[in-house]
């Protein structure tokens, strides 16, 4: 018994340290406008980032959040289907990773994780990773070198 408290002590320890209580998102906006979709069923995206940080940094995350977080893969989806390629070129995406466990509210466990999407088109020279919050609310933008489905 003497050797199983220390030990539950470091687990509790262990494990309240893995989501740290202060967040390290910069672009958080609680007052962002809410999305809207197009009839092809994409985001709505007027604006285009000059923050080369934009979703290409962990801490400058594309925050697709909307309405609700039910289905984790139809607001990346949304937001991922309508860009293309600097050019207008079709992308490809794959998910390849959840991680960057932040602290977040709308989330029973009181945490979230950014997920990480490669885009692909053709003639590019290395493939690109993006990292979406669907937790949080921001501006929506197109991130520096995409551009929108016309």
């Amino acid at each position: 018994m003497k050797k199983t408290l220390p030990f539950i002590a470091l687990l509790i320890l262990l494990n309240a340290s893995c989501v740290s209580t202060q967040s390290t998102l910069k672009n958080v906006d609680d007052n962002a406008p809410a999305l809207t979709l197009t009839n092809e069923n994409t985001f709505v995206i007027t604006a285009f980032s000059k923050d080369k940080k934009y979703g290409y940094d962990q801490d400058y995350p594309i925050n697709i959040f909307y309405r609700n977080t039910a289905n984790e893969t139809i607001n990346q989806e949304r937001f991922l289907n309508a860009l293309t390629g600097p050019k207008g070129e079709k992308i490809t995406f794959t998910k390849l990773e959840s991680c960057c466990p932040f602290p977040t509210k709308r989330t029973d466990l009181g945490a979230g994780f950014l997920d990480v999407y490669e885009l692909k088109w053709d003639g590019q020279k290395k493939p690109i990773k993006l990292y979406l919050n669907i937790y949080e609310k921001g501006i929506l933008m197109v991130p520096v070198g995409l551009s929108l489905k016309k």
